[in-house]
């Protein structure tokens, strides 16, 4: 079969296609014929040696697929030829991948298989900071960083879904805010000066931060700014470069929380938690109340150019390679 091999960690522009054998299934997985993976920072990370989980080279990436069972144990919900989404959690960027039965959910017909690809790592890491991290309660109001990136958009859904009575999108272009609205934001603001103007509307109660700091910036410090008391900030990644510092009397003064966002390996550790977060999920993602925004679909192919586009912050919403 055809897969990605990183096979150095020179970056994403000397990863490989090969043929290699296609993977056995395990007494408790599914071999799955892979139509779509997803494309992430872990595996962009991985091809510099950046990332926690780096397993020996060469290796196949790949953490988020979505395809066609070939093969699931008996007894399993899962039967040859059901279209399923799956955590494979590596071994993804290839045209058959296996997951554990308890990392592989049911695709509903009205989910193409990019967006099944596209929808787990993104959703389940918002669904879980701000339905079960950040105890969000309907009429509160969300802001949202990076919000045209893959976790943008699917935090300003989940926000809706489960919710929220606003959700203001934070972007550096007009085209990126238009996305944003287009994903269900109901306003956005530019990055440049967003803390006045968020003020100047009431505030929020929560604000998702996957992007953290920019070089010689203090984003998180404005974004602490726009908090009403009890408000709560999620701490979920740093795309923008800097790991932010907090001065703990902002938080003391306003009865504020920050509150971290480690959903991968919190979720590792407790067997059965991805599949339960996709079952509280699916009649959203069913009736397209949740709805991945596919940002660019490529094939296997051109896999550098998929990880280079990501590399470049040139990506607005989920990256997708296609087998």
């Amino acid at each position: 079969m055809r897969a990605i091999h990183i096979t150095s960690l020179d970056g994403p522009e000397a990863i490989e296609l090969v043929d290699i054998d296609a993977p056995a299934r395990g007494e408790n997985q599914v071999l799955i014929e892979v139509k779509a993976a997803g494309v992430a920072f872990p595996e962009l990370l991985q091809t510099r040696g950046k990332y926690q989980v780096q397993p020996p080279l060469p290796f196949v990436p790949g953490a988020e697929v979505a395809g066609v069972v070939i093969e699931a144990p008996e007894g399993s919900d899962f039967k040859p030829g059901d279209r399923v989404a799956a955590l494979t959690m590596l071994g993804g960027f290839a045209e058959q991948a296996v997951a554990d039965v308890l990392n592989t959910f049911p695709l509903p017909d009205t989910v193409s298989y990019a967006e099944g690809a596209s929808f787990m790592f993104n959703y389940g890491t918002v669904y879980f900071g701000l339905v079960k991290r950040g105890q969000l309660a309907p009429g509160e109001r969300v802001l949202v960083h990076g919000a045209s990136g893959g976790i943008g958009t699917a935090a300003i859904q989940v926000a809706k879904a489960f919710g929220a009575s606003k959700v203001i999108a934070v972007t550096s272009t007009d085209a990126k805010g238009e996305l944003a609205v287009a994903a269900g934001a109901d306003e956005y603001v530019l990055s440049e000066g967003f803390k006045d103007a968020v003020k100047a509307d009431g505030g929020v109660d929560i604000v998702v931060d996957p992007v953290g700091n920019p070089p010689g910036g203090d984003r998180f410090t404005d974004s602490l700014r726009c908090l009403v008391d009890d408000g709560r900030i999620l701490i979920i990644g740093f795309t923008a470069g800097e790991i932010p510092k907090i001065a703990a009397n902002r938080l003391l003064l306003n009865n504020l929380s920050a509150v971290g966002v480690g959903w991968g390996a919190y979720g590792m550790k407790r067997p059965g938690l991805f599949k339960q977060q996709w079952e509280d999920m699916y009649e959203h993602l069913e009736s397209g109340a949740l709805k991945p925004v596919i940002g660019e679909s490529f094939p296997a192919e051109r896999a550098v150019d998929a990880l280079l586009t990501l590399d470049r912050a040139q990506a607005t919403g989920k990256l997708v390679l296609e087998f």
